[in-house]
């Protein structure tokens, strides 16, 4: 497979640190509100790089993050006068149900950066001691000017960064430009104990933290967002090389902005619009499939239209996979061999888009010519064997997408698999009240629960 790397600007060989591994860190959201369309994009790409991965035959350890401890986090938390700790907790709720909509799978593990203090504060206090940061009024700082590749992702020198970047300006650095690692506790927020004194993390050590805890000090895939290369990807390259001793991450990937109405999303101009807003109208496939129509580094834009197109693209896959079912319960048996071989080179077809830098936009069309040979093939009476094979193409394929087309099905059972989640979690935080009213809730969607020693098992009323 070839990767565009980010980091050399160039298409290179996927070459992992341990065969037949893939180690990816993705940056996740900050849980203050509703992830928005524009958090969907890398949290469906990257599923599917994943799912892609995995289909061919590579082990693959995944960490998604949740930053659970942030300015934005503190400033809902006061707002609303609860603790900054049950505004995460809310918002990372709310996330289960719209990624498990989205037909976006669990990573291996989800760390918070709350769980993760004694990693950070290490983190710090080894840049500290080897002298790439300082202590400053309770603060702590990274001497980004002590760091001589700074810049070698967004491949511009330090002189124009600092030119063009907003810095937070502070009398207690040594430098503008220098970053915070840690951040002295102010009155009414919370803070955990440091060498340094009450504080908390500032937001890039976060990510390096958890990344060396969970992959090591080299990983194979960093990817995220292109708003993130800078200053969040190139400050974690900076402090974890220079703590760690090694290259932090050996590819880079990130994908492009998403437009609204062909202009940038924003609130002021009254075009933000979160996951939860559109899948209340629309359903979560069409978005999914929006976020991989395209090639995931190109710009896309999202309207009413191109959801609409999407819902009807959908239908094509849906009404095929459908025909093909009603055809296979009617159709002739036969010795079941070399029935496929016709069949086989979307698959080629599709192998080969994938391997070019995950172009689903190119897979996406190769899973369209299957449907078209399947509905050809219909036509014209096929066997069991034939109607067999092609439907586990299809499913297969579509698989590796993330696109369900079996109907409401799994849609339903995305959002009952999220409740569960929530009701387990609230379980597990002793909050019984909330926990029973989810139960409620599924009781009302004719859906039974059994706490099991193995977990929770579920059923629909009969």
């Amino acid at each position: 497979m070839r990767i565009f790397n980010t980091l050399t600007r160039q298409k290179e060989e996927f070459v992992p640190l341990r065969e037949g591994e893939a180690r990816i860190y993705a940056c996740g959201p900050t849980v203050y509100n509703y992830i928005h369309i524009g958090n969907a994009r890398p949290l469906c790409v990257f599923d599917v790089l994943r799912r892609y991965l995995e289909w061919r035959g590579y082990k693959v350890f995944f960490v998604q993050n949740f930053t659970d401890v942030d300015d934005k986090i503190i400033k809902k938390s006061m707002d609303e006068k609860v603790p900054s700790g049950e505004i995460a907790r809310r918002y990372i709720d709310e996330y289960w149900t719209d990624a498990k909509g989205l037909g976006v799978r669990e990573a291996t593990v989800h760390p918070k950066a709350t769980e993760c203090m004694n990693e950070i504060i290490a983190l710090a206090q080894t840049l500290v001691n080897k002298g790439f940061a300082y202590e400053s009024g309770g603060d702590v700082y990274f001497r980004t000017k002590r760091f001589q590749e700074y810049g070698k992702l967004s491949h511009q020198p330090l002189d124009d960064l600092e030119a063009g970047a907003r810095i937070d300006v502070s009398e207690q650095k040594e430098d503008p430009v220098d970053f915070a690692l840690w951040k002295k506790a102010k009155p009414g927020e919370p803070f955990w104990a440091s060498p340094w004194g009450d504080g908390r993390p500032g937001w890039h050590i976060e990510c390096s933290a958890m990344a060396k805890r969970y992959l090591g000090n080299t990983i194979d895939i960093h990817c995220g967002g292109q708003d993130l290369i800078f200053p969040h990807h190139e400050n974690e390259i900076a402090q974890s090389e220079c703590a760690n001793g090694c290259g932090f991450a050996r590819y880079w990937m990130h994908n492009g902005y998403i437009n609204v109405d062909n202009k940038k999303m924003s609130k002021s101009l009254g075009n933000f619009f979160t996951v939860r807003d559109v899948a209340e109208k629309y359903g979560y496939a069409p978005i999914r499939y929006l976020m991989i129509a395209s090639h995931y580094r190109s710009p896309i834009n999202y309207s009413v239209e191109i959801i609409e197109q999407n819902i009807a693209a959908l239908e094509r896959l849906k009404n095929c996979r459908s025909n093909l079912i009603f055809t296979l319960k009617n159709a002739a048996n036969d010795d079941g061999t070399g029935k496929g071989a016709m069949l086989s080179r979307f698959k080629e077809q599709f192998i080969d888009a994938m391997e070019d830098d995950l172009n689903t936009a190119d897979a996406l069309s190769a899973v369209f010519e299957l449907t078209r040979e399947i509905n050809v093939g219909i036509a014209a009476a096929p066997t069991k064997a034939w109607c067999q094979e092609a439907l586990a193409l299809l499913d297969e394929l579509c698989g590796v997408l993330g696109l369900a087309l079996s109907g409401e099905q799994e849609s339903l059972d995305s959002e009952v698999e999220a409740l569960i989640h929530q009701r387990t979690q609230a379980r597990k935080e002793k909050d019984f009240a909330k926990a029973d009213a989810i139960r409620d809730r599924l009781k009302e969607m004719g859906i039974v629960l059994e706490d099991t020693p193995a977990g929770v098992k579920w059923h629909r009323e009969d």
